[in-house]
């Protein structure tokens, strides 16, 4: 039997318990088509034991897209993604990028898809950290900070020795609209973001020009990552700026950024560099 006829079949443990049933026909799928050896780990530490005690067998996680990420991060960091190619069941509640990247849904069309398709090489891209993004790259605006509150000055008593009639009247004032509910500050959700972008070493959008959304995206395999900055419209709507790149690198004040669908940062600065081909992941054959 061929080494690609093995499988080591990782279960997540949120899978288990968000769709046993699914799980379950998946597992089955599976071992009717080839020799499988099933793990159910309990945490992360045991899913990472798992996935780098695999030997010759082609691994198989059956999980959502949170169990896909742990997965590539782990063999990224180990220096073994290049030569493991993925395959996944996707079972869970967070499922578009598992989608987006073309893998079956349902979980006897993906346990199929695993057995008969066909390895393809997809690019990845790594940040400064060591972080990796399969799907997406995303900045948003900043939150908007909200407006102060009518603050209460508490008034003196009236008939105070030495109070005057004008002061009494100033007085009565500001206890009535102390007493009157205060009214909810209304403004803009968020505030622009004044970044600085930089793609292949070329500054494209500087920090005096706010912008309202950055995203970037791994293309096709060899064509780079594809970047739109949303700039802030003054007056007619602004077009996006769409270009592509190998290396994009993000400054400016303080900010937090989407990686598929985990938010890190606050950070200065993040660079991510584009790696071409650097992960495999099963899909289905094209008819």
């Amino acid at each position: 039997m061929a080494a690609s006829d093995q499988l080591l079949v990782v279960i997540d443990p949120v899978a288990r318990r968000t769709d046993g049933e699914s799980v379950r026909i998946a597992k089955d799928v599976l071992s009717a088509g080839a020799a499988t050896k099933v793990c159910l780990p309990e945490g992360p530490e045991e899913f990472a034991r798992a996935l780098l005690r695999r030997g010759a067998r082609r691994p198989v996680v059956i999980g959502d897209d949170g169990a896909l990420l742990r997965a590539v991060a782990l063999l990224h960091r180990q220096r073994e993604l290049a030569g493991c190619g993925l395959s996944l069941v996707p079972v869970g509640g967070v499922l578009a990028l598992s989608r987006a990247l073309g893998v079956p849904t349902g979980a006897v069309a993906a346990a199929r898809a695993v057995l008969d398709g066909a390895e393809r090489r997809l690019d990845l891209l790594v940040d400064d950290s060591d972080g990796v993004v399969l799907g997406a790259l995303r900045i948003p605006s900043l939150p908007a900070r909200p407006a102060a509150a009518l603050g209460t000055v508490p008034p003196g008593e009236p008939g105070e020795d030495g109070a005057h009639p004008w002061l009494r009247t100033c007085q009565s004032l500001v206890r009535t609209l102390a007493s009157r509910p205060a009214r909810p500050a209304v403004g803009p959700a968020h505030s622009p973001s004044r970044l600085r972008i930089e793609v292949d070493g070329v500054c494209v959008v500087d920090l005096d020009q706010p912008v309202e959304a950055v995203s970037v995206t791994p293309g096709a395999s060899g064509t780079g990552a594809v970047i739109e900055v949303r700039p802030v419209s003054v007056g007619a709507e602004a077009a996006p700026l769409r270009l592509t790149g190998h290396r994009v690198t993000v400054s400016g004040a303080d900010f937090r950024y989407r990686a598929d669908s985990v938010v890190s940062g606050p950070v200065r600065t993040r660079t991510w560099t584009v790696r071409e081909s650097a992960w495999g992941l099963t899909l289905p054959t094209p008819r």
